[in-house]
């Protein structure tokens, strides 16, 4: 029981704060809909918010780089480690935060011109940016809470955040009549604020355990190499994501049927409400995963991967459940009634559901793996095996769209996912974890930490 408690214990807040992130999203569209009553305000809004989530997508190496490290510091018992770890991490997302605010005229217009936005994405994009530091300081500091195994402060704050979003939103937009400005303003109050309180309320939380340093120690050559090394990797493996994410939006839109773009895009939500649960295990699997490695404490390692595989299955059988008995009373949470070629789209769903009942199964061990190598700092790992998934995923589309045509994209979504995990598996059995020693188990110089 104590290691399930532990894993409760972290997946749960996690599992909160990643639920905010759409309520977020739903109240901003709601707000802006009422607001214009327009089309064309609600879809402004879809692509500004599309521009910023790729940024703060591919900001995210920032917490698990931060996060894998801080947590064998934790383990190991090492103050003064995790009190650099957070320097560094504060250091570089300060760094991105503020280079991506200083070049945000670039990106603006050359993500604008992408997404074919208009003078309203333009208002909203130019609006917003201001949030972006402090939105990347979030990372690094929910990374390193998250290895210091403390899931309650990111939560908290999580939920202030999108407390003050959708308040302020509603006074912009409405009460000065600001509109989809408004909004963005809103999400920039609401993410300053997000980044005082963490700071306010870590400090008084970690002020007694925090250690002197200087800023040479933060600044050592090694350390920052190996920081950045894990943030390269991360990236990397990152990109893939974006790539197939996106890749599977594009195809399907190719495909000259508005119809299935609707299925396809629908349906990939109802995976996407997986996966903000099993996100949660993700972050404990790398809060403990890392916390273990550094305590040099193989038993407890073993039990941890086991268990969140275990409750990762738990999760991934539930859904299985509820898409099985209840997929067309999902998809009308989607699909108004009086929509046209509603009926349509849900006939079409029906010939592809089954690939959304058997993700979850499939994707189960790439979300518990990502977690591990997060928290053993295996980034390498992580880059290589999302690589070669990639590559499969593009292959197997390719080779087969000609012959089951919208099946190979599902085909090849769903080998995606069970390629990163299988990859990821047999190569970390292959090359070890590295950091647990001899002086951990003294008769095997090398144990296998996962069985």
């Amino acid at each position: 029981m104590g290691m399930n408690r532990e894993i409760l214990r972290l997946a749960l807040p996690n599992v909160v704060s990643n639920i905010t992130v759409p309520i977020m999203g739903i109240a901003g569209t709601v707000i802006a809909g009422q607001w214009g009553g327009s089309a064309a305000t609600i879809g402004a809004l879809a692509v500004g918010v599309s521009i910023f989530n790729f940024i703060y997508w591919n900001c995210g190496f920032i917490r698990m780089g931060t996060s894998g490290l801080t947590a064998q510091a934790f383990g190991a018992g090492d103050m003064k480690n995790t009190t650099l770890m957070l320097a560094r991490a504060v250091f570089v997302s300060f760094i991105v935060g503020f280079g991506v605010l200083i070049l945000q005229r670039p990106i603006g217009l050359a993500a604008i011109r992408i997404m074919h936005g208009d003078d309203l994405v333009a208002a909203y994009f130019f609006a917003r940016i201001w949030a972006v530091p402090a939105g990347v300081m979030l990372f690094g500091l929910n990374g390193w809470l998250t290895g210091m195994q403390n899931a309650i402060i990111p939560m908290i704050v999580a939920i202030a955040v999108n407390v003050i979003h959708i308040a302020c939103s509603v006074w912009f937009a409405f009460g000065f009549d600001m509109g989809i400005v408004g909004i963005a303003y809103a999400s920039v109050v609401a993410q300053w604020t997000g980044l005082t309180v963490t700071i306010l309320i870590t400090w008084l939380h970690y002020r007694r355990r925090f250690v002197r340093i200087t800023w040479s120690e933060v600044m050592d050559f090694t350390a920052m190499r190996e920081f950045f090394v894990i943030n390269r990797d991360i990236i990397i493996r990152t990109l893939c994501i974006v790539a197939a994410y996106t890749f599977f939006t594009a195809a399907s839109a190719r495909m000259d049927d508005p119809v299935l773009l609707a299925v396809n895009t629908i349906l990939l939500q109802l995976f996407t409400l997986f996966s903000y649960m099993n996100d949660g295990l993700a972050y404990a699997a790398e809060a403990l995963t890392g916390r273990f490695i550094g305590a040099r404490d193989p038993h407890s390692l073993r039990r941890c991967v086991r268990r969140c595989m275990a409750w990762c299955m738990v999760v991934a059988i539930l859904y299985v459940g509820i898409y099985i008995g209840w997929w067309q009373d999902l998809l009308h949470l989607f699909i108004d009634d009086k929509t046209t070629d509603a009926q349509l789209i849900i006939d079409y769903a029906g010939r592809y559901i089954g690939w959304v009942i058997a993700i979850p199964l499939i994707a189960a061990m790439p979300f518990v793996m990502d977690g591990v190598m997060v928290g053993a700092t295996q980034s390498r790992i992580m880059r290589d095996s999302m690589l070669i998934a990639t590559i499969a995923y593009f292959a197997i589309f390719y080779a087969l769209h000609p012959i089951i045509g919208n099946n190979a994209l599902w085909l090849a979504f769903t080998s995606f996912m069970l390629l990163r995990g299988i990859f990821e598996y047999l190569m970390s059995r292959r090359l070890q974890i590295v950091y647990i020693q001899a002086e951990s188990n003294k008769e095997n110089p090398h144990p296998d930490i996962f069985y």
